[in-house]
């Protein structure tokens, strides 16, 4: 059977002229678009309500409980001989519940055996509807790294090369050693693809059955085989190079196709990194660029905002006004000098002076230390807003990030001349099946079904939430803030003596947060992106009765907070959030570090009028609210709900807006340069 006709799909689905298998990208006609909208923005919402999916995952996971004594019942030479005759009816069944429920009994008994754990109820029906291609909203903490085993062994059994994609390096060694057992009983191979590897070593990872790999690094070396093969990559060219190459002349691809991929935190990946273009570059000598960078800092230095540029906040972006392009002529004619004595490179044209000041603006007014970017090894390194970590070897296009080094007082790296580029919104529909986990979907399941194809279910908990959410507060500014955090933690932590998780958005906060609890007298660990090399070591003692742990959004986020002795009976782990975020569902992400199965645990916001998310993306109801705020010490809590959804929703309507603009603008210049080896 072929893997087309084992996952459904039909001949015109798959991708022609390609290397390997994957799905052929055809933009939708706009009747589709619109059908496809109100689809999964509305029918299956409804859907999803009165639980439509449960039924069917349900069924097996009682058919897979009958499977449960006759598993046992074998010894593991007869377990192997049966998973072998189960290979057959997954592949004649296309993966159908009575030869899936027998298979999942199967695994569920060797994991016992070989990890010394077994997979509960509630991740066999995600297997269930991860194996058929769905986006699976798991509550945090309940185990989607081992759910994940299941459609894993059933699709890598069958002969799909599988991808389990997660959002970094350590986590993908990390999984692939740890399940690494389990596969290896049936006798499949699995592997991690990390960064350090070279080409012929990813070649022999995933050339075994299943593939563990950030998305990043999946995404990179799909973009150096399409460079690679360049004008080769038809079958017909392919077959001559074959025919006339050396006979031990290396294949110029490593991947084997996009077939399954299973995506971690893939809300990450499918919707806050979405508009992120991956470049495969090459950098060049920045020339005369280093004079130029000087000049625009310089120049833009001078400006005046609201006279000669405009700071769009909301839209991240600075917009020069008729008068700031007047004074850029202007100094252009006069030769081009400013106060600052920096000289504009003579062969510099008109257009490069005006965008070289626009980024410098740019550096200037929306790019910030500590916030967006931290200086490290002499580098400006990027933050991940929706993660806190940095991501290596990012940079900003288009001169932005020499703008910024040279800022800093760094020195100017070359400019970098694109090869290939992708997006993730891109790359990750080009597999024959996809399915993703994470702990918060729910969301954003109008905008994932319309982009990728993929229903959000949500499997249900293994044992009853202990959650406990305080009422959220909000204070007139960040000192009353940060004072009010200090007492929690004072409270919960030194009297009660529970661990304490506190959220910030940003390096700096979770810096000035740091400086107040040691003012205070109270001792506690920072995790932020300038300490991310000790995360595993600080998750891992942040259960610990009266540990204090600050943090930006990258604590836990794949990894479990483990209460230490004696902490369920004083409460559980207690988590502030000390500012909302752009998307409810990174608030979530953060509350849901506690109360993980059935754990006791609480939550409470305590954020300030003045933050971010207020000011900039409901500036009317927050100027309402300062009026108020200056007569009473908290804004009631009605209000507060209000504004924080105005916000809210306005800020993810702009993202959503930009990613679907970013996706249409991403097809057309695909269109134009139709993958030559320059760019997609």
């Amino acid at each position: 059977m072929s893997e087309a006709l084992l996952l459904q799909l039909s001949p015109r689905d798959l991708a022609s002229g390609r290397p390997y298998a994957e799905r052929d990208e055809r933009a939708p006609a706009w009747h589709d678009e619109l059908a496809l909208g109100l689809w999964h923005g509305v029918v299956r919402p409804a859907w999803r309500g009165v639980g439509g999916h449960a039924a069917s995952a349900q069924r097996v996971v009682a058919l897979t409980r009958g499977f449960e004594a006759e598993m046992a019942a074998l010894d593991d030479a007869q377990l192997r001989h049966r998973a072998a005759t189960l290979r057959h009816a997954l592949r004649r069944s296309g993966f159908g519940a009575g030869a899936v429920a027998p298979f999942f009994a199967l695994v569920r008994e060797v994991a016992g055996r070989v990890l010394g754990q077994r997979h509960y109820d509630s991740q066999v029906h995600a297997g269930w509807l991860l194996l058929h291609g769905a986006l699976v909203e798991m509550a945090t903490g309940e185990g989607k790294t081992f759910a994940a085993t299941l459609p894993v062994c059933a699709a890598a059994l069958v002969g799909l090369p599988v991808h389990v994609v997660t959002v970094n390096d350590y986590l993908a060694a990390r999984d692939a050693e740890a399940m690494g057992p389990l596969y290896a009983f049936f006798g499949l191979r699995c592997g991690a693809i990390v960064h350090a590897l070279t080409r012929e070593q990813r070649r022999g990872v995933y050339a075994g059955e299943i593939a563990y790999g950030s998305n990043k690094e999946l995404t990179f070396d799909y973009l150096r085989d399409r460079t690679a093969l360049g004008d080769r990559a038809s079958p017909l060219h392919r077959a001559i190079a074959q025919g006339t190459g050396p006979a031990d002349a290396a294949p110029a691809t490593v991947l084997r196709g996009l077939v399954f991929a299973i995506v971690d935190e893939a809300d990450s990946v499918f919707i806050d990194e979405a508009r992120t273009p991956l470049i495969l570059s090459a950098t060049v000598p920045g020339g005369e660029r280093g004079a130029l960078v000087d000049w625009a800092l310089a120049f833009a230095a001078a400006l005046q905002p609201e006279a000669d540029f405009e700071v769009e906040r909301a839209l991240s972006r600075v917009r020069l006004t008729d008068i700031g392009r007047g004074r850029i002529e202007a100094a252009l004619d006069d030769g081009a000098v400013v106060p600052a004595g920096a000289t504009l490179p003579p062969e510099a044209t008109r257009r490069g002076c005006t965008e070289a000041v626009t980024q410098a603006l740019s550096a200037l007014w929306l790019y910030h230390r500590d916030q967006q970017y931290v200086v490290a090894d002499g580098k400006v390194q990027i933050v991940d807003e929706s993660t806190g970590r940095v991501m290596a070897d990012r940079a900003w296009e288009r001169g932005l990030h020499q703008m910024i080094e040279a800022k800093e007082g760094l020195a100017i790296t070359g400019e970098r001349v694109t090869l290939a580029r992708i997006t993730y919104q891109r790359f990750f529909r080009r597999y024959l099946r996809l399915a993703g986990m994470t702990g918060t979907a729910t969301e954003v399941a109008a905008e994932i079904g319309r982009v990728y194809g993929l229903p959000v279910w949500r499997a249900p908990l293994n044992r009853p939430s202990q959650a406990c959410y305080a009422r959220p507060r909000c204070l007139r500014d960040a000192d009353a803030r940060w004072a009010a955090v200090v007492d929690s933690v004072r409270v919960q932590a030194v009297a009660n003596g529970r661990p304490v998780l506190v959220g910030t958005r940003t390096v700096l906060a979770s810096e000035q947060l740091s400086a107040r609890l040691t003012t205070a007298g109270i001792a506690h660990v920072v995790l932020n992106a300038k300490f991310d090399r000790e995360e595993a070591a600080i998750v891992a003692r942040a259960g610990v009765a009266g540990t204090v742990t600050v943090a930006t959004n990258m604590a836990g986020r794949g990894t479990d907070i483990a209460l230490g002795e004696d902490v369920a009976a004083r409460g559980g782990l207690h988590v502030i959030l000390s500012e909302f975020h752009e998307s409810a569902r990174i608030d979530r992400q953060l509350f849901g570090r506690a109360a993980r199965q059935g754990d006791p645990g609480s939550g409470e916001a305590i954020v300030a009028i003045d933050d971010e998310l207020f000011r900039v993306h409901a500036p009317v109801l927050t100027a309402l609210a300062r009026r108020l705020l200056a007569v009473w010490p908290e804004l009631p809590g009605t209000l507060l709900w209000l504004l924080r959804r105005v916000a809210q929703t306005s800020a993810e309507s702009r993202h959503r807006g930009a990613r679907t603009a970013s996706l249409k603008h991403d097809r057309r210049l695909a269109a134009v340069l139709s993958f030559s080896g320059r760019g997609e």
